[in-house]
């Protein structure tokens, strides 16, 4: 879809609840020999205003570990996908410290069966739903409205969990029913005793299950640890139903124009939405909807005639076809100006025919032969049209990005675009004005709302159809051909207006059910991206300046230095890691200044920072040097101190803030995550020492950083960033 303007125009409400039951019968759950199956809950926001109650659930009973071969019968039983054991389960199985979880769980009670909890690939579960039924023992209190009232905490000093207790609906004070409650607190070999601050009861997780649980989980999953697939499927009951589908149309840029920082931010948006629903399993179709029709591509061909340059063409499209637009841009205001001067000299004959033969008429001529199928004037657009997207190729590989169809304007026919205006027409909700065909909101949408939808034209005097139109069609051509789920419109705030009349029409079309599975993405201004002289400073301008500035950082320590491999590429991996994180770092809908001082600086919250920790952590591991078997068979008990549980405590939140990142479709959710998980990391790192400690703990260690290393991994990779391992 492209707007009026510029294709830098997502249905501001939030997505539909993700909610899924687990159909199984109470399954005895061995902690180390859980199948790799998916989950899918809410947890922790670090945005105040993002704070939302947990909506997931969990199915536990836990009366009697099992041995694996059991629960492998088990889960065949229950027609859950098993893979066989990974070698390094197996071997943490034998460890005491699994013995001694799996004796824990074997004194907790069973648990209710709750949708939404894989605990295999989500620890957090399995304490989530323990506190739900023992407050449901203690309270009466239904086990839904508990489960749905515990909510993450803000900071790891408020604890792990929280409850409101007045969101039990409890007769009584909060602040009363607290301390009665906690007095029948039957202990829990999970989680501490509650102490009530005021209508509130945290919880603090203990920590010695919790690192037992997590550790083994993270360097199961791998890549795939924070992922779950089952949120993607059309009926987890049932996976053979298939994935759910997905469009998301985002950058959208105008063929033979270079990219500029509104088409940056829609790139990278559109991208993080793609990784984001691909690791919740759904089946992703990229799109990028080009501006690929319209007289410029008239004023362009007239000017190629003029001065276009095949090796210039062929090196470099886009800069190229550029350079002779706005060359001849300049022309066709010259020729203007000049038709007025001689208006107003009274020479209406020149002036005339200055407008009759003028660039701008040779433009809309040309155009004019594009539509009726001309095909040499459509050879030579198809040529610009093809080197463009190749260029543009050339920098999205950069930024990580991929997709499945490059559309465009030109894909949407006349014929369903008339088709799409006589609908609106014989449906009453398209009317003639002026010899145009306009939408007069007021009339089909009461109140304020529909004066607020304004007037807008769907189709010219002269018959052309307009952004409205096409949009439409293009829309229901999507249907037909996808048959989508969803389908989101990473578009900038500037086109609000424009998407809500388009999603309205649709609605008023009777394709209520349509209107109902679009979504738009909006997104604020990226500020002081101009030159002195006031002209818009290009994408790839800035990647090379800011990959620049970086190179010239790396160079001060020549020593690590030396040790790169190709510092060309790292230098512009980290360029490109400041210029996301910066994009990234408050909500999408704020307008941010570009700074590149600050978004390539080591200190504070930026791109440079995280690649940092990343390569940090792999130096780590290289110094270790100890095998994946080695690692597998460390004793995570001695694992006590503070440092160390508290990076524990906050690497088990990973698959929450996945689920909560699914939730605001924010990629701020999960950057500021890593950047408060990485705080913890940097501050651990002189109190718990790889290098000269004793080898058992020296192995239980570096089982801890690298689960931070996966975590800080897939947490990049989610948000489109290449990971360094050298820097």
């Amino acid at each position: 879809m492209t707007a009026p303007s510029a294709r830098l125009l997502p249905f501001s409400s939030s997505i539909r609840p993700l909610r899924y039951a687990w159909p199984l019968r109470p399954l005895r759950l061995n902690f180390y020999s859980l199948p790799h199956q998916h989950h899918h809950s809410y947890h922790h926001s670090y945005h105040h205003q993002q704070r939302q109650p947990y909506r997931p659930g969990c199915l536990i009973s836990s009366s009697a570990s099992p041995a694996p071969s059991l629960l492998l019968a088990a889960n065949a039983k229950n027609h859950l996908p098993l893979g066989r054991p990974h070698k390094r389960a197996l071997a943490m199985a034998a460890t005491d410290s699994v013995s001694q979880l799996s004796t824990q769980l074997e004194q907790l009670a069973t648990l209710d069966k709750y949708p939404n909890c894989y605990p295999d690939i989500n620890p957090q579960d399995i304490y989530r739903s323990h506190i739900t039924s023992i407050l449901h023992k203690i309270t009466g209190v239904d086990t839904s409205i508990i489960y749905n009232a515990l909510q993450w905490t803000l900071s790891l000093d408020k604890g792990d969990m929280v409850l409101a207790i007045p969101a039990l609906r409890v007769k009584g004070k909060p602040t009363d029913l607290g301390p009665q409650w906690m007095e029948k607190w039957p202990g829990s070999d999970l989680v501490e005793k509650p102490v009530p601050n005021g209508p509130f009861l945290p919880f603090f997780f203990k920590p010695g299950p919790l690192t037992q649980a997590l550790i083994p989980t993270a360097l199961r999953l791998g890549t795939e640890f924070g992922a779950n697939k089952a949120n993607g499927l059309k009926d987890p009951s049932d996976p053979s139903k298939g994935k759910k589908r997905i469009i998301i149309e985002f950058s959208s840029p105008n063929i033979a124009k270079p990219f500029h920082a509104g088409h940056l931010r829609s790139t990278i948006i559109g991208g993080f939405l793609s990784n984001l629903y691909s690791t919740a399993g759904w089946d992703v179709v990229r799109i990028n909807y080009l501006g690929d029709w319209g007289k410029q591509y008239g004023i362009l061909a007239v000017g190629y005639e003029r001065y276009g340059n095949e090796e210039a063409l062929s090196q470099d499209p886009i800069n190229h076809l550029f350079e002779i637009y706005v060359k001849v841009n300049k022309e066709i205001a010259e020729e203007k100006e000049e038709s007025e001067r001689l208006q107003k000299d009274g020479k209406t004959a020149e002036a005339q025919k200055i407008l009759e033969n003028g660039t701008d008429e040779q433009a809309r001529r040309y155009f004019r032969l594009m539509v009726d199928g001309d095909e040499n004037a459509l050879s030579l657009w198809q040529r610009f049209r093809e080197l463009s997207i190749e260029k543009y190729k050339q920098t999205y590989n950069r930024l990580n990005i991929q997709f499945d169809e490059y559309s465009g304007e030109s894909q949407v026919s006349e014929e369903a675009m008339n088709a799409a205006a006589r609908k609106m027409l014989e449906m009453g909700i398209a009317e003639e004005s002026d010899g145009a065909l306009i939408v007069d909101f007021s009339k089909h949408v009461s109140g304020k709302a529909g004066k607020a939808l304004e007037k807008p034209i769907v189709r010219r005097k002269d018959g052309t159809a307009l952004y409205l139109t096409r949009d439409i069609s293009e829309l229901l051509n999507r249907e037909e051909k996808y048959h989508f789920d969803h389908m989101i419109y990473v578009i900038a705030s500037q086109q609000d207006l424009h998407v809500k009349q388009f999603f309205k029409i649709v609605e008023l079309m009777g394709y209520k059910d349509i209107a109902a599975k679009v979504q738009h993405i909006n997104f604020g201004l990226v500020m002081g991206m101009s030159t002195r002289k006031g002209t818009v400073k290009f994408l790839n301008d800035i990647l090379r300046d800011v990959g620049d500035y970086m190179h010239d950082v790396m160079r001060k320590n020549q020593d690590k230095y030396q040790q790169v491999e190709d510092p060309d590429a790292v230098a512009d991996i980290m360029g490109i890691s400041a210029v996301m994180c910066q994009d990234m770092a408050g909500k999408r809908i704020n307008n941010y200044t570009f700074d590149m001082a600050v978004m390539c600086s080591f200190e504070g919250d930026t791109g440079p920072y995280l690649q940092y920790a990343h390569a940090r952590l792999c130096s780590i591991t290289r110094r270790a040097n100890l095998s994946k078997e080695e690692i597998a068979s460390a004793d995570l008990s001695l694992l006590t101190e503070a440092h160390a549980v508290n990076l524990v405590r906050i690497l088990s939140q990973w698959p929450d803030v996945v689920q909560n990142t699914l939730r605001t479709l924010e990629p701020t959710t999960t950057l500021t995550y890593l950047f408060r998980m990485t705080h913890i990391l940097s501050s651990s790192y002189d109190h718990l020492r790889i290098v000269g400690s004793e080898p058992g703990l020296m192995k239980a260690r570096m089982a801890l950083y690298d689960t931070a290393r996966i975590v800080l991994n897939n947490g990049m990779r989610l948000l489109g960033l290449t990971p360094v391992e050298r820097m």
